[in-house]
């Protein structure tokens, strides 16, 4: 409901939200706050995104069922698991295997068998697996990985907030149209930084 008022129109993604259970997600000293909208520490420096991000972020996505995302930045699990209530597979890319490990291990304890993991640099995306419907980043680049834009497909949407660390970060959706790609600016926000290896 609280989404419903923030702004969030997309009925099926308002019903993923609904479903996952969001405390799965979040580290036990931090469970009080789980349905709280807002950021949570996951470790490594690194957060679970609060609820109104993660739904408005899907909902710039377009899902159909028959599409395939790719998602940098697994961090916790919590989005690769909204995104794979509404789309055919999830491919997620992240850097830091711990988390890594423990996103794959949560999401197949909930039974999610469409979303594969990779630990890698995100930076690269996942050429092997190329092209994707929908691209969407968690964490803030200063720039568009260009890897990022050859991946995906004609009529893609790509979902990303870019931005200096700690400085102004704007959330941007682009729609691939041929060999243009037609911008849209979705507000101020504040992401963890794009980590490297």
């Amino acid at each position: 409901m609280r989404l419903k008022l923030s702004g969030i129109r997309d009925k099926k993604v308002l019903a993923a939200m609904e479903k996952v259970p969001r405390h799965e997600f979040v580290p036990e000293e931090h469970l009080f706050a789980a349905y709280e909208d807002r950021p949570l520490p996951i470790g490594h420096g690194q957060t679970i995104s609060q609820p109104y991000i993660v739904a408005l972020m899907t909902e710039l996505l377009e899902l159909k069922k028959s599409d395939r995302v790719l998602e940098i930045g697994a961090g916790s699990g919590y989005q690769a698991a909204i995104l794979a209530e509404l789309a055919k597979n999830v491919y997620t890319v992240e850097i830091i295997e711990e988390l890594a490990a423990k996103a794959e291990k949560t999401l197949r304890v909930l039974g999610y068998e469409n979303v594969k993991f990779k630990t890698g640099d995100g930076f690269f995306g996942w050429q092997e697996e190329s092209p994707f419907a929908a691209i969407i980043v968690t964490a803030a680049p200063e720039e568009v990985p260009p890897p990022l834009w050859e991946q995906l497909a004609d009529g893609g949407r790509l979902v990303i907030p870019l931005g200096p660390p700690q400085g102004v970060q704007t959330l941007w959706k682009y729609t691939k149209q041929g060999e243009e790609f037609v911008a849209e600016n979705h507000g101020l926000v504040r992401f963890v930084p794009f980590t490297r290896k």
